[in-house]
């Protein structure tokens, strides 16, 4: 621990010497020390020593050992774990790696491994963390989405298995940042992938008897989530039964404290993906019924009226802006932590919208019958004599006008 201090204290040059190594000599053994003594510098979760690595230049160099390894063929599946590993630690503390990973050309080399081997848990686990990291980029979860990445990590959660529950659970963090991206949501959809979801999500409830495997089913509510932000997600979720799967399970959550997540979450979900219609219903969906005064027998309401109860009649206009390669670069920090806490976006918070408007129970005119019992608010009064040496008191009568005066102090 001292020496961890002493290497990213101020005014310590330790890992501008080492970085300088790395990027200038040729990449031997000795480099693997070298990575080694970056683990060993950053601890077991990065923290505030992750960022001083990174001030120092230390992305850009580990991108261009990743490159320089990737020429080797095989790769050096030793070195590939331990320079994602790093990576996945300094990730949190650079806002910008997913746009040095894609200028630099890492995003296909994390991609190629991870389809190369897929039954080497070891070295795709490392790889899956950094995905995750760059996938936050709305621009990289487009491009890994066309070289079909959202296929093959759908190969890596199902089947259902309690096998590597660390691995599934990375993969499915990453999926839900992919999904994200309407281009990435609108090609599982086509692919059925939502109705495997909710079996994936359907298993895992039934075998989860103990509760603990509760931040997976979370990942597949959030992969649910995700994906059921487009209305093409949404109807695929109603016709593969989600609202009733997701009623029943969080049915039988609502006893155990700790599965609260899931619960809100789900319901988040059920609450996004139930039809939205104007009042008033005529249907068994509504629970007061309003009866409108006058129902023309043809127009807009006349159609409303006669629509499927099922049918949702408010425009969704969600699925109008694609996603483009144009997009700004937005990058976040690893928001694990937020995560524990849900926010409910469909509940307004805009004072001025929630204030009820205030309006008068009938007409000004029959409010005047009212008004001899309160004159004052109605009456002008005056100061009646101001001559006089002794101020007056006020005197009311309805008939004077003007505006009311008040004397400030004694005539001389």
């Amino acid at each position: 621990e001292k020496t961890r201090k002493e290497m990213t204290s101020k005014g310590s040059t330790g890992i501008e010497v080492i970085l300088s190594t790395l990027e200038v000599g040729p990449f031997n053994l000795g480099g693997y020390g070298y990575i080694a003594s970056f683990h060993f510098i950053t601890g077991l979760c990065g923290g505030r020593r992750a960022s001083v690595l990174v001030t120092k230049g230390g992305t850009q160099i580990l991108f261009q050992l990743l490159l320089t390894a990737s020429k080797d063929s095989p790769p050096n599946e030793e070195l590939m774990v331990l320079l994602h590993t790093l990576l996945a630690k300094i990730a949190p503390k650079d806002k910008k790696i997913g746009m040095k990973a894609r200028i630099n050309g890492a995003l296909n080399i994390s991609l190629n491994l991870v389809k190369q081997n897929l039954q080497n848990h070891k070295l795709i686990l490392p790889c899956l963390q950094v995905l995750r990291v760059y996938s936050t980029n709305s621009v990289n979860a487009v491009s890994l989405g066309k070289n079909g990445v959202v296929e093959l990590l759908f190969k890596i959660i199902g089947p259902f298995s309690k096998k590597n529950t660390s691995l599934l659970k990375v993969a499915l963090d990453t999926l839900a940042a992919l999904l994200k991206s309407k281009t990435n949501a609108r090609r599982a959809v086509d692919r059925g992938y939502v109705q495997v979801l909710l079996m994936i999500y359907t298993d895992w409830h039934r075998h989860d008897s103990r509760h603990r495997y509760m931040l997976i089913r979370k990942g597949v509510l959030q992969c649910i989530k995700s994906v059921t932000n487009i209305k093409l997600g949404r109807k695929a979720f109603i016709d593969a039964n989600g609202m009733k799967i997701l009623y029943n399970t969080s049915q039988e959550c609502l006893a155990v404290r700790t599965l609260d997540p899931l619960v809100n979450t789900s319901s988040l979900i059920m609450r996004k993906c139930f039809p939205k219609n104007r009042l008033p219903l005529r249907t068994i969906k509504s629970a007061f019924h309003f009866q409108l005064p006058v129902i023309p027998a043809s127009g807009p309401v006349a159609q409303l009226y006669n629509l499927p109860p099922d049918v949702d009649d408010v425009v969704d206009e969600s699925d109008d802006n694609d996603d483009t390669e144009t997009e700004p670069e937005i990058e976040t920090e690893n928001d694990d932590d937020k995560d524990q806490h849900f926010k409910n976006d469909d509940i307004e918070t805009d004072i001025n919208k929630l204030k009820p408007r205030q309006e008068l129970g009938r007409p000004i005119e029959d409010l005047k019958m009212y008004k001899q019992f309160f004159p004052e608010l109605s009456e002008n009064f005056q100061e009646c004599d101001l001559v006089s040496k002794e101020p007056k008191p006020f005197v009311l009568d309805a008939n004077l006008s003007g505006p009311i005066v008040v004397p400030t102090a004694r005539e001389e």
